[in-house]
């Protein structure tokens, strides 16, 4: 209004507010007491101190959204789904049809989703030291067949050609 005050008190806009949601098929949240010190996080439902929340300067009571955990969750799944294209649900079906272990290695713990760089298309869940040599290889299949090679032994062992000569690696 003109005055600055609205035309039905709080009680009766929230009974209103409430039956508009109701009616529209959602359900609106009963308001709880939060003790000073305390913030209820919409996503777990818990009332939880001050301390397991983030500072953002920018909302009108100085803590985020968010309590620190539902937000890492949060920045998780939204992190699969922006970079990869995925949800964590089917990385985690990934990992369950791998066993749970890298595909490369099959020693390690399956945690690092891996992707070709050029499609963005998901190969699989590797293990932190498997995803890092395929990127320091930069996904070059001669690179990765010359390093076996090399660790093999091929490239560097003179080759026997005939008795007492032999070759050596050029």
């Amino acid at each position: 209004m003109r005055d600055g005050l609205q035309a039905y008190c709080r009680e009766c806009q929230a009974a209103h507010y409430k039956a508009r949601q109701e009616a529209a098929g959602r359900t609106v949240r009963v308001k709880a007491p939060v003790p000073s010190g305390h913030k209820r996080c919409p996503q777990c439902g818990e009332v939880k101190p001050h301390s397991d929340w983030e500072r953002n300067r920018t909302s009108s009571d100085g803590w985020s959204s968010y309590c620190r955990e539902c937000r890492a969750q949060r920045n998780r799944a939204s992190y699969f789904k922006r970079k990869y294209g995925i949800t964590e649900a089917e990385r985690d079906q990934m990992i369950a049809a791998q066993g749970g272990v890298c595909v490369i290695c099959r020693e390690g713990p399956a945690e690092h989703v891996d992707h070709d760089h050029r499609t963005g298309k998901v190969r699989g869940v590797l293990c932190f030291s498997c995803n890092a040599a395929l990127g320091q290889f930069k996904d070059r299949p001669d690179v990765i067949r010359r390093a076996a090679a090399y660790v093999e032994g091929n490239l560097w062992n003179p080759t026997l050609v005939a008795q007492g000569v032999y070759r050596q690696p050029s």
